[in-house]
């Protein structure tokens, strides 16, 4: 069938320079799409026309059952190391890359169906996806784009009109995702497990072209090698980043690490309440490798799969190769350890904290924990308190007497480097999130949709956790931590 959206022109760079790293997929057809969610606002940025999508042809296009003319789908071929037992063949199990789309700005963006049926690497899976775990997807990329972390979005979600059967039938969806792109740490693991040197440097290449295209003047190994060490700088900010909002990936797996160095595959995730670097929500991480705390060190792992993988393209000696990957790794934990020292300084209010803070900044978590105080809470009183207003005054719990040292020598450092009061609690309140998708409040939205086909929670959801920053009364409940009698919570793959 041809497409009624001619003006919707594809690209197909990986596809078609990347022909061994992926397998043709057309997606299953639908029986009723229906669009319940669009992003008009992402379809503006990337230069689409957000009237022609929103109705019914935006169903047929995002379901897949309408593709514009040209367009070859495909399922992307990647390994990876899964709770660090690694599996030479995963890919895309239920999700087609439909193309790359050039926004207004000349950027490519990859454009990708999830939900839409089996594919050749479905290992017996049914490729589909409910309702539920589409939405919270859907959800987190927002949440996480208006705190300022880098995400793969959200463009629709699309009910199919048939039931998925998981523990029970449930309402089956379809998420149209944006990505920078979906090449990930497994997708290199993929091709060094093929051992052949030109499609890894092929797929190396690509990768530097659409990420990191600085790199391309550079020749021989020192591009591959700089290659690393740029993945390595972004993720030690991301992680830095989910670290200072309190986000739980749930399942850093390699295939769930982006090349690009954005959040991706939200599954399992959440944010933490009580601040412990012990929080594990994952129904499936039941030794805690994934845990808040442990992210750093399995980024940090990730990695080592990744230089792994480049050995071939370092250098023709594989001992000469691993020496210079193994400088470059030894590199990760300063550059988070200064990547988390910002993130953490600023949410205190200092704009450039050096290592003289180090200490004020150990002691800062060591209360929080030894108290535990809800992580989110706790800066928005800090701010508080400091332009000399009770939090009471806006429902949220005073700071307790166990702090008042750390706030005098903290009052002190601030005022002194940053200005008044005024200005310092001003610049933390633009950095301190007010509200984050409080793991409750997404469960109560999201069973509402699934359950009742009740979507007002989750845009109202929807509406909080896109604007973090600014605190409205009406919206007082979604400050609040999860009520004692919700847990212990549990989140899952939602596969």
């Amino acid at each position: 069938m041809t497409s009624p959206l001619p003006e919707l022109l594809f690209e197909h760079t990986f596809a078609e320079q990347l022909e061994d790293l992926c397998l043709f997929c057309r997606p299953a057809r639908v029986p009723a799409p229906r669009l319940v969610l669009f992003n008009s606002g992402l379809a503006r940025y990337l230069g689409m026309d957000p009237e022609t999508l929103a109705g019914a042809p935006g169903a047929e296009l995002f379901s897949g059952n309408v593709l514009p003319g040209g367009v070859k789908p495909v399922a992307q071929a990647y390994a990876g190391h899964q709770f660090g037992y690694f599996n030479p063949r995963l890919g895309d199990g239920r999700a087609v890359l439909i193309g790359e789309f050039r926004d207004p700005e000349g950027q490519l963006w990859d454009i990708q169906l999830k939900g839409t049926g089996p594919t050749p690497f479905s290992r017996g899976g049914d490729g589909k996806a409910a309702l539920g775990p589409m939405l919270r997807e859907y959800l987190m990329g927002e949440a996480m784009t208006a705190l300022g972390i880098a995400s793969t979005r959200g463009l629709a979600v699309v009910v199919t009109g048939e039931q998925v059967i998981r523990e029970e039938p449930l309402p089956g969806a379809i998420l149209t995702r944006i990505a920078a792109s979906h090449i990930r740490v497994g997708t290199f693991q993929y091709a060094r497990a093929n051992n052949d040197r030109e499609q890894l440097r092929k797929l190396a290449d690509y990768s530097i072209m659409r990420h990191y295209p600085e790199l391309l003047s550079l020749q021989g190994g020192t591009r591959y090698l700089s290659f690393l060490q740029a993945v390595a700088e972004r993720q030690a900010r991301l992680i830095a980043r989910w670290m200072g909002v309190g986000f739980i990936h749930g399942v850093m797996n390699t295939d769930n690490m982006s090349i690009a160095g954005e959040t991706i595959d939200y599954g399992p995730c959440a944010f933490m309440d009580v601040y412990n670097e012990q929080t594990v929500f994952s129904s499936i991480d039941h030794l805690g490798r994934y845990a808040y705390g442990a992210q750093p060190g399995i980024g940090q792992w990730n990695l080592v799969r990744l230089a792994e993988s480049l050995v071939p393209l370092v250098d023709s000696v594989p001992g000469h190769a691993a020496e210079l990957l193994t400088g470059c790794l030894n590199a990760f934990p300063g550059q988070y350890r200064e990547a988390w020292r910002e993130v953490l300084g600023c949410k205190i209010g200092l704009a450039a904290p050096g290592p003289q803070d180090s200490e004020l900044l150990e002691e800062l978590l060591k209360i929080l924990a030894d108290s535990q105080e809800d992580y989110t809470q706790f800066f928005r009183r800090l701010s508080l308190w400091l332009r000399g207003t009770d939090p009471l005054s806006q429902g949220l719990p005073s700071l307790g007497t166990h702090w008042q040292s750390w706030l005098g020598r903290w009052r002190s450092r601030v005022t002194a480097v940053e200005g008044t009061p005024e200005t310092v609690s001003a610049a933390m309140d633009a950095v301190n999130p007010l509200y984050v998708p409080r793991n409750h409040q997404v469960e109560i939205a999201l069973a509402a949709a699934s359950r009742a086909g009740d979507f007002q929670p989750f845009h109202r959801l929807l509406d909080v956790v896109t604007h973090p920053f600014s605190p409205r009364p009406e919206w007082a409940p979604y400050v609040e931590p999860m009520p004692a009698d919700f847990g212990p919570y549990r989140t899952f793959c939602g596969t």
